[in-house]
């Protein structure tokens, strides 16, 4: 009898199995989660969930009846110790399931503070799953002083919510400018104005030194000689490939775990989506951090498992929601020249081009903006710069 076996029971993981039965596999699945929890959304953890906008059951996924209705043996709390490729097993909760597929949809952890410097300590947190947010939760409270390390898109993100929730924030970030990393300085500059309109400390070039505190933290000292008071410290500073059980395991390693075109690791009958997977893509090969390759990616290895024979085209968008910004990216900018901004006022949008070609699009409250930026990328069209610059020139007329 065929059996796929599914570890990690995130994004990637319940998209495919759900792909699996919708496609018409006969055979048994299992979903294997280290979580309590079953399968759900991770951005709202930080956002509407954190600020208590969004009960439990509206984060998942998936009603938890879905799995049962669908003949998917859903496994929470188990650990996957040992991977097996030789003779097709997974060791899970001390049982060996024999796989005639298997799937790593293991995701990312993040990045921690090392103990030497303070990482160990009470009150400093990491916001990557429901125990983590639960964690910090409490330390929400109006007047209380976070500490945010990180000028990415997480640490922006949780500076908005503890804003919001009327708590003092200073956000230090090593690199000359927050969203170094990812993001134009065009882009920086919007968002550091739209956090200081809301009183958080934005402190760029700064890194921390360490924390100070006697089993939990109550200041950081920094890299410009300041020291700080604070009541707890949220750890923003990026995310790695879960690739320990695949390297384990012998599998090709290269900036996650190696797939082919088609989601195939170097073990035969192994698979990786997600978080965890890194692909072919226009010649280079690359690792995309976002929910909807989580989906597409998966259900695309669900589809191959049962006989596609189809390659994974990736579409690249990404979301980040901070205040009232909803801000929308399409495309990869890697490689950027040039960039060029339309401005409309409230929606407002950064364009960039190598040379003449569009790669992609930051739009800022601008859905008209990233909707055309996206389909003229995938179409493999460049518009003319100057009339994305104008904003009175009809943008819906560059599809044409």
């Amino acid at each position: 009898m065929d059996h796929v076996v599914v570890i990690g029971a995130g994004q990637a993981g319940a998209s495919c199995v759900a792909k699996l039965r919708n496609g018409g596999f006969e055979g048994d699945i299992t979903l294997i989660g280290a979580e309590t929890a079953p399968p759900y959304q991770r951005p709202p953890l930080s956002k509407a969930y954190l600020m208590g906008d969004m009960p439990l059951e509206r984060l998942f996924l998936r009603p938890e009846a879905f799995y049962a209705d669908q003949d998917i043996s859903l496994r929470l709390g188990t650990e996957v110790s040992a991977i097996d490729t030789d003779a097709q097993t997974v060791t899970a909760g001390g049982e060996q399931l024999r796989y005639s597929d298997l799937v790593l949809a293991t995701g990312s952890v993040p990045r921690r503070l090392p103990a030497a410097i303070g990482g160990d300590l009470d009150g400093v947190f990491v916001v990557r799953d429901l125990t983590d947010v639960d964690a910090m939760a409490p330390r929400f409270v109006t007047g209380a002083r976070v500490l945010i390390v990180g000028g990415g898109y997480i640490g922006l993100e949780a500076a908005s919510v503890a804003s919001k929730l009327g708590l003092e924030v200073v956000l230090v970030e090593m690199a000359d400018r927050i969203l170094q990393r990812v993001a134009a300085p065009e882009t920086s500059d919007y968002f550091r104005a739209l956090h200081a309109e809301h009183g958080v400390d934005i402190r760029e070039g700064v890194g921390l030194d360490r924390l100070i505190g006697e089993g939990a933290v109550s200041g950081a000292a920094l890299s410009d000689g300041s020291t700080l008071d604070v009541d707890f410290v949220i750890v923003g500073v990026g995310i790695a490939p879960g690739t320990a059980l695949a390297e384990a395991a012998g599998l090709t390693i290269d900036n996650g775990i190696a797939t082919d075109a088609q989601g195939r690791t170097s073990a035969s009958h192994v698979w990786a989506a997600g978080d965890c997977a890194s692909f072919p893509y226009r010649g280079a090969r690359i690792r995309l951090e976002s929910v909807p390759n989580a989906i597409d990616q998966a259900e695309c290895v669900a589809e191959n498992i049962i006989g596609a024979g189809k390659d994974y085209v990736a579409r690249p968008w990404f979301w980040s929601d901070q205040y009232d910004v909803k801000l929308q990216i399409a495309g990869l900018n890697t490689g950027y020249t040039h960039v060029v901004t339309r401005d409309g006022g409230a929606a407002k949008s950064f364009w960039y081009f190598k040379d003449g070609t569009l790669l992609a699009v930051d739009a800022a409250n601008d859905p008209r903006g990233y909707m055309i930026g996206k389909r003229l990328i995938e179409a493999g069209k460049s518009p003319d710069a100057d009339v994305i610059a104008d904003p009175s020139s009809d943008l819906k007329a560059l599809l044409k």
